[in-house]
């Protein structure tokens, strides 16, 4: 065969370091990018902060002066003007201007602390969201509460099966297939009963294309031990491969996470500053970004300026300085975009809660925020992780907007937290003689179109932290 030259087009999609910083940055909460940019601060002189120029100060004194317009009848002129602005320039302007400190906030609101969640607790929100069988539920509870701190598995599948034995009498075969699910939750790779299994479902989700990836799996599958004694050569002339394809491997392999549980330890309450607003402005529902959730960030100007004059080492050094900035920058600015969506996308699907309550809060997943915004479902879980809206109902975080659904009588759909709050109510308006049951609460929420089983009620109950019926009897009657 001749040697020939030949022209081919293709698209492809790599996980360059600027997309794997992007991904771990939108997975921050906000105490924590504050730590991750000081030391970015630090490190790089290209970096600095920069102060809001004298137009976006006084295009954020129109905040103001349309929200406090909006509350009475003549200020739809000023809302008008307040949108026009916004949409000449969205992603500055949706930063909002409204401050976050220790002491109340304009409605009279106190700051809240927000209640530690653990990896189990994760990982079962995930499971509530997800559509599955009783029997495979129930399963895949088993599994995540044998997941040990790190995300692996430590139990075996006849520890499991016997662990579910009591609801349902399930084979090693069953378990395996619903632990194949639960492996796809985020952190991706969670459940997994040793570090080549986890780092090889890591590698599963990327992109067929992506550059090193076959390389990459047969490392983490077969060499794994190999990879550890860093022999670089012996590995190369192992699998016949150059050195540049080999580092690209390696690159791949390094940007995964050995310990996928690891980011869900439970530790100290965090203090809570919402990372949005929500607020209804001329009979309409917007959001904006908190002031400081987008950090101005910006170039160094006069050590920019050096890299032109520079010795080739110290050129070399600020140029790759200068590119570290440039990518932090637009980095942030996609997790501020990406928030935005995502809480912009829950306020429209929950107007009905914003304006009549938790009763009114309606079914949504993942899923459905994913399909809308044209995200990956694993994006949307970590924007929802460790974010929170502020509206006027309080403040909440982004992932207690979603819900699992359970049917009605006239074929519409009731979410889980919208019945929790009807039980709620219920048991608030009970005689304390008389307290429902669960059997009673069933039959007048099934009276009301909710077609929900006795043992549901009885889970919601529960959550709820509502004692039983002979319970509550008991303490009426004292």
């Amino acid at each position: 065969m001749k040697p020939a030259l030949q022209l081919r087009l293709g698209q492809s999609l790599a996980l360059t370091p600027q997309l794997q910083q992007a991904i771990r940055l939108l997975q921050l909460s906000r105490p924590e990018l504050e730590l991750e940019l000081n030391a970015a601060l630090e490190a790089n002189p290209l970096l600095e902060t920069e102060e809001p120029d004298a137009d976006e100060a006084e295009l954020e004194g129109l905040d103001d002066y349309a929200t406090e317009a909006s509350q009475d009848e003549t200020g739809d002129d000023a809302v008008e003007a307040y949108d026009e602005v916004r949409a000449e320039e969205p992603l500055d302007l949706d930063r909002g201007d409204y401050r976050s400190n220790s002491g109340p906030g304009e409605d009279g609101a106190l700051p809240q602390d927000a209640a530690p969640e653990d990896l189990r607790d994760h990982l079962l929100w995930q499971l509530n969201l997800t559509p599955m069988p009783e029997r495979d539920r129930a399963i895949a509870t088993a599994i995540i509460d044998a997941i040990d701190d790190d995300g692996y598995l430590v139990e075996s599948d006849e520890a499991l099966c016997s662990a579910v034995a009591a609801l349902h009498a399930v084979t090693a075969a069953e378990v395996e297939a619903v632990r194949r699910r639960v492996q796809q939750f985020d952190p991706l790779g969670v459940g997994s009963r040793n570090l080549a299994e986890c780092l090889t479902v890591q590698l599963g989700a990327l992109e067929h294309d992506t550059p090193g990836l076959p390389l990459a799996k047969t490392l983490v599958g077969e060499h794994l031990e190999l990879l550890a004694r860093k022999d670089r050569a012996q590995m190369c002339q192992l699998l016949h491969v150059g050195d540049a394809d080999f580092d690209t491997a390696l690159a791949l392999v390094r940007s995964l996470s050995p310990k996928p549980g690891a980011g869900h330890a439970t530790g100290k309450a965090e203090y809570v500053a919402p990372d949005a607003y929500a607020r209804k402005i001329g009979g309409r529902w917007q959001v904006v970004l908190a002031s400081d959730c987008q950090p101005r960030l910006g170039i160094n100007e006069h050590y920019a300026g050096l890299i032109a004059k520079a010795q080739r080492d110290d050129a070399s050094y600020l140029k790759g300085q200068l590119q570290e900035a440039r990518w932090l920058i637009k980095s942030l600015k996609t997790r501020a975009e990406t928030m935005l969506k995502v809480a912009r996308a829950i306020v429209s699907a929950q107007e009905a809660f914003l304006e009549f309550g938790p009763e009114a809060m309606r079914p949504l997943v993942l899923r459905d925020v994913a399909e809308e915004l044209g995200m990956h479902e694993s994006t949307i879980s970590r924007v929802t992780t460790r974010k929170y809206l502020h509206t006027p109902r309080g403040t909440f975080e982004f992932k207690q907007f979603f819900s699992s659904g359970v049917t009605t009588s006239d074929g519409g759909v009731a979410s889980a937290t919208a019945i929790q709050a009807m039980i709620r109510k219920l048991i608030d308006e009970e005689r304390p003689s008389q307290p429902l049951s669960d059997q009673g609460l069933t039959v007048e929420l099934n009276r009301r179109g909710i077609n929900v089983a006795r043992r549901t009620v009885a889970k919601y109950r529960e959550a709820l932290n509502i004692p039983s019926s002979n319970d509550r009897s008991r303490i009426g009657a004292r």
